[in-house]
């Protein structure tokens, strides 16, 4: 609690007597600490008597204190660098070359899971690593500069992973006898699902559709929508951290130290220990690790050890090119699918819910206000061009705003938007020095788990941060929160329960794109969260100005049209005057 102080003082009163005789009077005295005071009185003679007494107090020297909640921020009070304040050039640097290190982690798993499926060795795994980060530099700086113009980084999303291992199990892929035709043939196909995808995500952006949605966001239902976009990722937190706990482990406790102890044992007048922990941690244990493996402690592991621990056993430096620039169609003309498009759609759907969930969060790190409704509209359709630029180049898979580096404002305390514009620079230029890359990209897994563990912990906790603008004392509230929380949880650990490699599942027709298309939607916590939430608070008495009171919707009313808070312009507005061309709603 807040407190503040308030002193006190009281005091007394006296009354004079008559009737025959003297009088006296006397005296109070004061005390402290709100205290009053005291009196006397005096009487005499004959038939008469008086009385008397008075006393006075005033305020003394101890105070007591009230307690008083903490104020409601709109902007979050404690950014050193807030989304248009850049940090000098040297620092921008080094914390832009920090998101880009941060990146690397889903850059390198998902085409690490998915290229060895297709038939891929590990040159194209590498081209294709290269090629993601490529196309991740450059949605970065579109997203930065027109889209929500936000401190977010753009990366390949997760959510793309069930519809293409599904469709990697399509007989007209999986029946290709040659592993490189099977690949070049399985990866024409998801670049035409991801093309037509990237339309139906353009669409919903540009033409105000996720704004009119956006409108009905609530403080309230924004609450399970954050939390669980950085609580959804757990697996890839600590289980993954697990797969080489002598690496992870120790990472996880030196970036814990060196950010949130080390800043209070060595007194500094710069911060440096938590600004820059993520490359004093992964240095640190990137050697270490390198010495384990020098040593030969895995000569005699079994390979999914080796592949997890080992700083050699990726094969992409050996794998990748000196230099590199992917180019739009690289792998051939893609080929188009009804089914796996429309599972895919559903992929770009729970994508596009995360990434608002990120948008909330990038700007709460970032202090700017509340993303308006027609800003996250635009953001939505920029993600849609990166997921057109991912169809065409070949990622396998689409874009989404990255959950990690949002939490990574957070750590640093650094929400400028010139720090991730650098970040993209770095993508973009390790994406063509193949080999300099690789070095970066060979960073063991479980380095980079331990740095998901705090900045998914970040994300989650600026959800909760949502609770400010609430009645927390209301039923209505705790409900909403706690069953959207509950199922949240609950309904995609039993879609998780079957192996997308399963013939049995929660859903199981004869469409297997639509068995995909469910699967992916109720798998995602993030999106099933957020669906609970919004449709209880639309639906339980949102009319009553008192139950809208209870969700923040006064907090928010004058954020959901760009031109009802003159702060908008200030973080929001496009460059060079655009929004003369290109107005906000």
């Amino acid at each position: 609690m807040a407190r503040g102080g308030r002193g006190g003082g009281g005091g007394g009163g006296g009354g004079g007597g008559g009737g025959g005789g003297g009088g006296g009077g006397g005296g109070g005295g004061g005390g402290g600490g709100g205290g009053g005071g005291g009196g006397g009185g005096g009487g005499g003679g004959d038939g008469g008597g008086g009385g008397g007494g008075a006393g006075g107090g005033g305020g003394g020297g101890v105070k007591t204190e009230e307690l008083l909640p903490h104020p409601v921020n709109e902007q979050l009070p404690g950014v050193q660098y807030c989304v248009n304040s850049p940090p000098p050039w040297p620092e921008a640097l080094l914390l832009g070359f920090q998101h880009y290190l941060l990146s690397l982690g889903i850059t390198v798993l998902i085409p690490s899971m998915l290229v060895p499926q297709m038939g891929g060795n590990n040159n194209e795994k590498a081209k294709v690593i290269q090629t993601l980060l490529f196309v991740s530099g450059f949605n970065t700086l579109f997203q930065s500069f027109f889209g929500t113009r936000l401190p977010t980084v753009v990366v390949g999303s997760y959510a793309y992973v069930i519809p293409v291992t599904s469709m990697l199990l399509a007989s007209r892929y999986s029946a290709v006898a040659d592993p490189h035709e099977r690949f070049e043939r399985t990866m024409r196909g998801i670049q035409g699902a991801l093309i037509i995808t990237a339309c139906f995500q353009m669409v919903m952006g540009f033409l105000g559709l996720w704004r009119n949605t956006a409108r009905f966001l609530s403080p309230l239902s924004v609450v399970p929508l954050v939390t669980f976009t950085g609580l959804g990722l757990y697996h890839l937190g600590f289980p993954m951290l697990a797969e080489c706990a002598e690496v992870g482990l120790p990472a996880l406790i030196l970036v814990v130290f060196i950010s949130q102890y080390l800043v209070h044992l060595i007194k500094s007048e710069r911060t440096i220990y938590d600004r820059f922990a993520v490359l004093f941690s992964v240095a640190i244990i990137w050697v270490y690790a390198v010495v384990l493996t020098a040593s030969g402690v895995y000569h005699k592991k079994p390979t999914d050890v080796q592949s997890t621990c080992r700083t050699d056993h990726a094969g992409l430096i050996g794998g990748a090119p000196w230099i590199y620039i992917p180019y739009p169609f690289q792998w051939g003309n893609p080929t188009f699918n009804a089914g796996e498009a429309f599972a895919m759609m559903a992929a770009s759907f729970v994508a596009l819910i995360e990434s608002t969930g990120s948008f909330f969060v990038t700007s709460r790190y970032g202090s700017a206000t509340p993303v308006p409704p027609s800003v996250i509209s635009r953001g939505a359709g920029w993600l849609g061009i990166g997921v057109l630029l991912s169809g065409m180049f070949g990622t396998v898979t689409g874009a989404t705003v990255s959950v990690e580096n949002a939490g990574l404002l957070a750590l640093t305390k650094v929400g400028s938007r010139r720090v991730v514009q650098i970040s993209a620079g770095f993508m973009i230029f390790f994406s063509i020095l193949g080999k300099f890359g690789a070095i970066f990209a060979s960073i063991p897994l479980p380095i980079v788990a331990a740095l998901y563990c705090i900045c998914f912990a970040y994300v989650s906790s600026a959800g909760l941060g949502f609770l400010q603008f609430c009645n927390l004392n209301s039923f209505r509230t705790k409900f909403i929160v706690g069953f959207s929380f509950f199922m949240g949880i609950s309904v995609p650990q039993y879609f998780r329960e079957y192996h997308p490699n399963s013939r049995f599942g929660p859903v199981n027709t004869h469409a297997r794109w639509f068995n995909d298309t469910v699967t992916v939607i109720f798998v995602s916590h993030a999106t099933v969260a957020a669906m609970v939430a919004l449709f209880l608070d639309c639906t339980l008495c949102r009319k009553h100005e008192a139950t809208r009171k209870d969700s923040g919707s006064h907090w928010w009313e004058k954020f959901n049209l760009y031109t009802s808070d003159v702060r908008s312009d200030e973080f929001y507005a496009l460059p060079c005057k655009l929004n003369k061309f290109f107005p906000a709603l």
